[in-house]
């Protein structure tokens, strides 16, 4: 990108394929770093009847951890993580990417820059990389939720035995050639989707919006000057240097906000995804799911796994924006 930041720099097609590649990099970074408390999180949230009885401690997730450790080694921390992979580094290349061009279209200079304008700049972004990889989080669910006890499931199902296995339940129900999913089978990858994008807006608009913010009072942008400045050049204030540190405290403080807004949401659509387990011949509302977490546990249900996902979203985050960063650097963005 050249030094001056137009906006027609931005919507080169070389600048945003080396955004893609940034924003994809640091999200299988992130994730990957994570991923053997995603997968605890999920079994929390989808309350799998294994692991129910370590669910609302701090020390419950490691815990969990150890007993999947005892049973499964390393493989099991990392089951369904493959999916993941195949999953983030679409949805995170297209989340950073979206957010670049809406950010030179709603914000192209400082001093255009508000919070509701960073929110929606990441509220966009967030919507859209879920539209288009949402299927491949259903299939990375559904392989992070398995166990021993779950119905019809291996220990460790692979990727392409998951997709199956979501694409022919239900197939054998007495009423399943009267049902929305006979008529069209690719719903069945877009169980609880609505959910998603409902919790997506306040999670990617807050962790962009605290981002932004924070960035732009801790690390301002260099002061301009003009042909009256008289100063001499070395005793000129330089501006805050980002650096790696910084760049990892402000996304962890992104990441901590935007996880306690949105959980409730989460919860939910957890539960809505792996709802094709155990109402295979319908879909699940939201509504019914409302009422039945609330109903198991209270409010306090929606809020089941906050701990860990504190644990995982913090440091995930933290990790995403800050590689991020490095990334664009290396890629002269």
């Amino acid at each position: 990108m050249r030094t001056d930041g137009t906006i027609h720099d931005r919507q080169s097609l070389q600048y945003v394929l080396r955004s893609g590649l940034a924003g994809g990099v640091a999200g299988c970074v992130a994730k990957s770093v994570v991923a053997p408390l995603d997968r605890v999180k999920i079994l929390f949230q989808a309350s799998n009847p294994d692991f129910q009885k370590y669910a609302g401690t701090w020390s419950g997730a490691f815990r969990a951890a150890a007993q999947i450790y005892r049973e499964n080694g390393v493989r099991g921390l990392f089951q369904g993580h493959s999916a993941t992979l195949l999953r983030i580094f679409p949805y995170a290349a297209i989340n950073f990417m979206t957010y670049d061009q809406a950010e030179a279209l709603l914000m192209p200079t400082p001093d255009t820059q508000t919070n509701l304008r960073r929110f929606t700049a990441g509220a966009i972004s967030g919507v859209t990389s879920v539209l288009f990889t949402y299927p491949l989080e259903i299939v990375r669910v559904r392989m992070a939720y398995a166990t021993r006890s779950a119905p019809g499931a291996s220990t460790r199902p692979s990727f392409l035995s998951a997709m199956r296995g979501i694409y022919t339940e239900g197939a054998s129900s007495a009423s399943a050639s009267t049902n929305v999913f006979s008529h069209f089978p690719i719903l069945k990858f877009y169980r609880g989707f609505t959910v998603t994008v409902a919790g997506m807006i306040p999670y990617a608009g807050t962790s962009f919006l605290a981002w932004g913010f924070l960035r732009a009072h801790l690390l301002p942008p260099p002061p301009t000057f003009d042909e009256t400045d008289s100063g001499p050049a070395h005793k000129r204030k330089p501006r805050a240097k980002a650096t790696p540190l910084a760049d990892l405290s402000i996304g962890a403080v992104a990441g901590a906000l935007a996880q306690t807004v949105s959980y409730p949401f989460e919860v939910v659509r957890r539960r809505m995804q792996v709802g094709g387990l155990t109402r295979p011949d319908r879909w699940m509302r939201w509504g019914e799911t409302v009422r039945g977490i609330y109903a198991a546990g209270g409010w306090r249900a929606f809020y089941i796994g906050l701990s860990i996902g504190y644990l995982k979203v913090v440091p995930m985050k933290a990790v995403s924006f800050a590689v991020w960063q490095f990334s664009r650097r290396v890629l002269d963005l």
